[in-house]
């Protein structure tokens, strides 16, 4: 899984009939301090996130779990928007 902050959207009007009526969302991959790290994922959207939001992503086999992917050609899905990340800070 992978935390990701939506930056944009992504319209395809051809594609896969299987992937009729799907959301796609860029996502911008992020570390638990909420800091962008380089990396980005096109994922399909299963819970109405929205830019700017911070989300919870899979992928891989995973990704086709979801009621809105199961049995579709999806690599990456957003399955969560996140209120907060709760960290255990190690003392020195």
């Amino acid at each position: 899984m992978l935390l990701g902050k939506v930056i944009g959207t992504v319209w395809a009007t051809r594609k896969d009939p299987k992937l009729t009526g799907l959301k796609f969302l860029v996502v911008r991959h992020l570390d638990f301090d909420y800091s962008e790290k380089s990396g980005f994922s096109v994922a399909v959207d299963s819970v109405g996130a929205g830019v700017g939001e911070v989300v919870l992503c899979a992928s891989g086999s995973s990704a086709r779990l979801t009621e809105s992917t199961e049995g579709k050609p999806v690599d990456t899905v957003v399955m969560a928007i996140v209120d907060r990340v709760d960290l255990l800070r190690e003392e020195s």
